[in-house]
């Protein structure tokens, strides 16, 4: 899988939305709540640590499994270690690619999320860095 498109946020882009006091029930219909609680900034809550974080769209079919489809927008923290199971976005040989990270007795692995994917082994042979660890997920339904 492919990343293309890096895009970082400025800091001084604030917009701040609607956030209704209700929830909305994924079973049985109830009713909605006619106010607004609050105005809600999706950088609150889903950006941590804004001077390290960027946005990058997915390319490929790598990591369905993981919810990350073809053109889905991917929030990145750079200030973030890797620790096993993460979702990362790594440097591997020039080219960005998204996986999961794994290191075991000092060796990281690459996993895909889709069968048809094989685990990279990486080795001393080849230029690898981790640009940061995934934290979200945007995608159109």
């Amino acid at each position: 899988m492919k990343i293309t498109k890096v895009y970082k946020p400025s800091q001084s882009s604030k917009v701040e939305l609607p956030l209704y006091t209700g929830s909305v029930s994924a079973g049985f219909p109830s009713p909605a709540d006619d106010f607004v609680e609050t105005k809600l900034d999706l950088n609150e809550h889903l950006i941590r640590h804004p001077s390290a974080t960027f946005f990058v769209r997915a390319s490929g079919d790598s990591m369905i499994g993981a919810g990350i489809y073809n053109k889905d927008i991917l929030i990145v923290d750079r200030s973030l270690d890797p620790v096993n199971n993460a979702v990362v976005i790594a440097a591997l040989d020039g080219e960005l690619i998204v996986k999961r990270f794994y290191k075991k007795n000092g060796h990281v692995f690459l996993v895909a999320e889709n069968k048809d994917y094989k685990t990279m082994d990486v080795t001393d042979n080849e230029t690898f860095s981790i640009w940061g660890v995934v934290t979200y997920v945007i995608h159109k339904l």
